[in-house]
């Protein structure tokens, strides 16, 4: 135990005794109701922030918070892992940094994966308490159940928990229509329903958001202004 207690407060392993620190006050600040659950969410998935980035690394259906918890308790247990097996018998010295920030970023690119994988296997958990996870349901796969009525809504269940039964409401010219695979993209809370695009159009879109990204990345703020960049 003093071997992990002095690895735990040694880099690269104190980044994540001080993530799971903050994790562990957020949760007891939620289990008295002074926090919500969904406290990263937002109502839409169109701008940048941390639930989209969240969803798009495969963490769709789950709170971002409790993401960002699994993704900090495995990624540290991948880095106390590496500090037992490898890094305590190495005379590391003045490379402790260096090294370490490689080990936290692999910790985390390995991490990833799994993590979402785990946190999908839960997402249903979050299903049967709607109270608590309306917005983290966006970015999830749906089938459309029924036609769309005169004022727009639709019902739909989620593509991998038919016993999760969404409320739709659709815009003139891309009305839900039954038996379509859409993904829900914004929520309403005046309506308790969601907004909603064909499957394909979603991963075009992400797809097209990815590209300019790194057209944004490599040329630089003058693509947005009409500068130089913009010409070519």
């Amino acid at each position: 135990m003093d071997i992990i207690r002095q690895i735990s407060l040694s880099f690269p392993l104190v980044v994540f005794t001080a993530l799971l620190a903050l994790a562990l006050v957020y949760w007891l600040l939620v289990a008295l109701h002074l926090a919500s659950v969904e406290l990263f969410e937002h109502d839409s998935l169109k701008h940048d922030h941390m639930a989209s980035t969240l969803v798009t690394l495969g963490f769709a259906g789950v709170p971002a918070s409790f993401a960002l918890t699994v993704l900090f308790l495995v990624a540290g247990s991948i880095t106390l892992a590496l500090e037992l097996l490898i890094l305590r018998w190495l005379p590391l010295g003045l490379f402790r940094i260096p090294v370490g920030i490689v080990v936290l970023w692999g910790a985390f690119a390995l991490a990833s994966p799994l993590s979402a994988a785990l946190c999908h296997s839960l997402h249903g958990r979050f299903h049967r308490r709607p109270q608590l996870s309306r917005r983290c349901l966006l970015g999830e796969r749906v089938v459309v159940t029924c036609e769309a009525d005169s004022q727009g809504f639709a019902s739909a269940v989620l593509a991998d928990d038919v016993g999760c039964e969404v409320r739709l409401h659709g815009k003139q010219g891309a009305m839900p229509v039954e038996g379509e695979r859409r993904v829900l993209v914004k929520y309403l809370p005046g309506e308790r329903a969601y907004r909603s695009v064909a499957e394909a159009d979603y991963l075009d879109a992400r797809t097209r958001l990815s590209r300019l990204r790194l057209v944004q990345k490599h040329q630089g703020p003058h693509s947005l202004n009409g500068g130089p960049a913009a010409s070519h």
